[in-house]
């Protein structure tokens, strides 16, 4: 199957999944809604009956060759300067630029991934043309 077509289909499949949240997050606010496995005896939704939410299970996981994938199909790794950002393979392989990085530096990446190719996962086309241009503006 192609990867365009596996990438569709996980977008397809995450709409239909449900959320899962924690058994009776409503009832408790101190509780959350972040998934834990129900496991009492009489649990309900541990037995998976009708009108309660559903539970964590295999069929809901996504193509194993997309998994982890940006949404564009390319394997998001985090960089943190330029050095990081020469290893990276322009095919397979998007920059996510970490938010610790400062401005002049960003600048420096933005710049450097034009050069070789590299997609910024985290940054719109908007933005990286402001970089560039803020970057020729303090040279004048």
């Amino acid at each position: 199957m192609s990867m365009k077509r596996l990438l569709r289909l996980r977008f397809k499949m995450k709409q239909k999944r449900p959320k899962f949240r924690r058994q009776e997050w409503h009832r408790h606010k101190r509780l959350g809604t972040s998934w834990r496995r129900p496991k009492g005896l009489h649990s309900s939704m541990r037995k998976q009956l009708k009108g309660r939410p559903a539970i964590v299970k295999i069929g809901y996981r996504s193509p194993a060759p997309v998994r982890g994938l940006h949404p564009s199909g390319l394997e998001d790794v985090l960089v943190h300067n330029v050095k990081e950002l020469e290893k990276l393979n322009p095919e397979t392989q998007g920059a996510r630029i970490a938010s610790t990085v400062s401005k002049r530096k960003r600048i420096e990446i933005v710049k450097r991934a034009n050069e070789l190719g590299i997609r910024i996962l985290n940054m719109s086309q908007e933005k990286i043309e402001e970089l560039l241009n803020f970057n020729r503006e303090s040279k004048e």
